[in-house]
């Protein structure tokens, strides 16, 4: 008897997930927020636009477009696109089933129909989105994280500037400066936070492991030609600390930085922009394997959890796999390798069928190249010296880091949650999505740690209309 599987993101790691699953016999339900399975990675343009070559500013399309295909066209694959998981319903202890899990489909504002699957088996693939530092000016209009610049770029071939600046940590840099260029925009620089000595020591050690990414270092290749085609200077050891304008980013003020990212005196420059786009690292999106109620470890660096998982892809969850970022960000190849293996197990496939033993070994490489990722580009805790008593720190509340700091203080808080409820930071429309991670780092050591920002019994916000309305019965 064939199992019912439903997976949760249609990036590289549930689209791999899904194929997995089909290939095991199941019978599967791939749902998504976005209009079109690929995620961040494969993001496409809308089919209205009729694109020549939709393939532009991917690496892989040819493989991925064959997987789209053969999921979305599959018999036994019902393919929800602008759904959106709202809540976990955990089983009663003992249990072995996984959660019921009840969705919302459609734009927000259009009176969303709700369902609920009841699974046998459920792989979560939900990815990541930009961590991004606050810094004087961050909550100008112009400034992006660097995920939604390549979004608009990628999706819809917007520029988000003329004159932009990509700065942050990471290799992801190096993609949304390609995608900028490719809109039309003039990339001013790419500035790298981390120091030269730093990214060499995190990517040279045990070079041999390197051999198993061959991919990666013909995508480094490309984006340098790319990059010194278009005269771009990409910078190590510099970083955005803050961004001016009059109403609108005018200018960003960068710095050359110390390993721990503390600012080097005398070293700060005015760059004139009309953009500015940043990332620093990844945060993974554990709303739903926490109301799930899987187990998280800590990461390699700076204290980012994910979610524990087995050599399976199990986590502690009865019934629930987890696949690509939110088990550790280690790049697309890794997340389709965990997604086929998740996808066969959770489907039924056989635990020890050969051909799982070469996926688990690109897994494995996958790993290990995250562990190399953490250790180029790990976060400096000296960021928070960029910071003045009037830098907001949560933008949707309006919250300054003076005002965080005061509360800390306060001998009548003590904890976290204190803090949150008297300065209202991560409690806006993101629910600490985006500041979530720099208010933990802000009050670590001032406060007790009472519980985590991913726990959230609504995942996604849900209007009180469309929850008095019965869901429908079967997949929409």
């Amino acid at each position: 008897m064939s199992r019912d599987v439903a997976i949760v993101g249609a990036g590289p790691a549930g689209l791999a997930a899904a194929a997995a699953a089909l290939r095991a016999g199941a019978r599967v339900t791939l749902l998504d927020a976005a209009e079109s399975p690929g995620g961040q990675y494969h993001r496409m343009l809308p089919e209205a636009f009729a694109a020549e070559r939709p393939d532009r500013l991917h690496h892989g399309w040819a493989a991925f477009d064959r997987a789209r295909r053969h999921v979305l066209g599959h018999p036994r694959c019902a393919w929800l696109a602008e759904t959106s998981v709202w809540s976990l319903e955990r089983r009663d202890p003992g249990d072995a089933r996984p959660p019921r899990v009840h969705l919302v489909h459609g734009p927000d504002g259009a009176g969303r129909d709700r369902s609920v699957l009841d699974p046998d088996a459920l792989v979560l693939a939900t990815g990541a989105h930009d961590r991004v530092l606050p810094f004087p000016g961050w909550d100008l209009p112009g400034v992006f994280t660097a995920g939604a610049a390549q979004a608009l770029a990628k999706g819809e071939r917007l520029a988000v500037g003329d004159e932009v600046l990509v700065a942050g940590s990471g290799p992801f840099l190096l993609p949304v400066a390609a995608s900028l260029l490719e809109a039309g925009s003039r990339v001013r620089g790419v500035l790298e936070a981390n120091p030269a000595a730093t990214v060499l020591r995190g990517w040279g050690a045990r070079p041999r492991e390197l051999a198993s990414q061959p991919g990666k270092a013909a995508e480094l290749a490309e984006y340098a030609a790319l990059l010194a085609r278009h005269r771009v200077p990409y910078r190590t050891g510099r970083a955005v600390i803050a961004a001016r304008g009059d109403g609108r980013v005018e200018e960003a003020v960068t710095a050359r930085l110390r390993a721990d990212w503390s600012v080097v005196p005398g070293t700060e420059r005015a760059v004139p922009v009309d953009a500015v786009c940043v990332t620093h690292g990844f945060s993974p999106q554990l709303e739903l394997p926490l109301a799930a109620g899987c187990a998280l470890r800590d990461g390699p660096e700076d204290g980012t959890a994910f979610v524990d998982v087995d050599d399976d892809q199990r986590t502690t969850a009865p019934g629930v796999h987890a696949a690509g970022e939110i088990t550790g960000v280690a790049g697309a190849p890794a997340a389709r390798a965990e997604g086929l293996l998740a996808g066969w197990l959770a489907g039924g496939g056989a635990p020890d069928a050969p051909a799982l033993r070469a996926v688990r070994r690109r897994r494995d490489q996958g790993r290990a190249f995250a562990r190399r990722l953490a250790a180029a580009h790990p976060v400096g805790d000296g960021w928070k010296g960029w910071l003045t008593p009037g830098t907001v720190v949560c933008r949707c509340e309006e919250t300054t880091y003076g005002a965080l700091c005061r509360a800390a203080d306060d001998p009548a808080g003590g904890s976290d949650r204190a803090v949150r409820l008297g300065t209202r930071a991560g409690l806006g429309p993101c629910q600490a999505r985006i500041c979530g991670p720099a208010v933990a780092a802000l009050l670590g050591g001032r406060v007790t740690r009472t519980a985590t920002p991913h726990h959230r019994p609504v995942a996604q916000p849900i209007r009180l209309g469309e929850l008095a309305r019965p869901p429908k019965e079967g997949t929409p």
